[in-house]
């Protein structure tokens, strides 16, 4: 039987790890914005999440990796640990050199991989994902959350030794198939990723962070 939960005033100790692609070739489904714009979105995407994520209670670190040297300066000024992608044609193999990184310099941490675009994710729901799929990591389980859709996948945890992303087409079945318990699903924010203009529109009406909102021109309603 795992150990209960921890009480709600111990948080767990955590380092979120953020891939993020470089701005210029990320975010290719929002169809309709131009090429300035949508670059624009993609870094403003990735600041609002390992912002969110640094503000978090348990997350000791955000190690963000990219090869984007302006997107590195931006996120090592908001906190962030930064590190390259040696290996950015394959997400999963990204994360799992990202979290050998992790168990090397803060030992004991619990690595989270958590998607780049999530740009009204908000700390405290983030804060009660992070205690349950701890909870699981403790006891030696992997966890992940599945997105607003329940096909893809926002965030996955595992203990370092056992850590074994499956993103991609489907990611949550995967997930789901290998074993993963699946956790957050009352954490709206943290499922609510931007793949498309109907995404987009969505997370603007619930609201996203300050850099979303600049580059969406307004037409966001910030975070409270």
């Amino acid at each position: 039987m795992p150990a209960p939960p921890p009480p709600a005033s111990v948080p767990p100790r955590c380092v979120v790890v953020v891939p993020v692609k470089p701005p210029a070739v990320g975010k290719s489904r929002l169809a309709g914005l131009s090429d300035p714009a949508r670059r624009d979105v993609a870094e403003a995407f990735a600041l609002d999440t390992a912002q969110a994520a640094a503000a978090t209670p348990g997350v000791e670190a955000v190690l963000v990796v990219t090869d984007d040297f302006r997107l590195a300066s931006s996120m090592r000024a908001l906190g962030c640990e930064v590190m390259p992608d040696g290996t950015s044609e394959d997400l999963n193999a990204t994360l799992v050199q990202a979290v050998a990184e992790v168990a090397r310099r803060w030992p004991g941490a619990v690595p989270v991989a958590l998607c780049a675009d999530l740009p009204g994710v908000r700390p405290v729901e983030l804060a009660t994902v992070l205690r349950e799929v701890a909870w699981h990591v403790a006891a030696g389980r992997s966890a992940f959350v599945p997105d607003r859709a329940g096909t893809g996948t926002t965030l996955y945890a595992a203990p370092v030794e056992h850590f074994d992303p499956r993103f991609g087409v489907e990611s949550a079945a995967r997930h789901r198939g290998a074993g993963a318990v699946e956790a957050g699903t009352a954490a709206t924010s943290v499922r609510t990723d931007v793949d498309d203009l109907a995404d987009l529109d969505a997370a603007l009406l619930a609201g996203v962070g300050p850099h979303t909102s600049r580059a969406c021109e307004g037409r966001a309603t910030p975070l409270g």
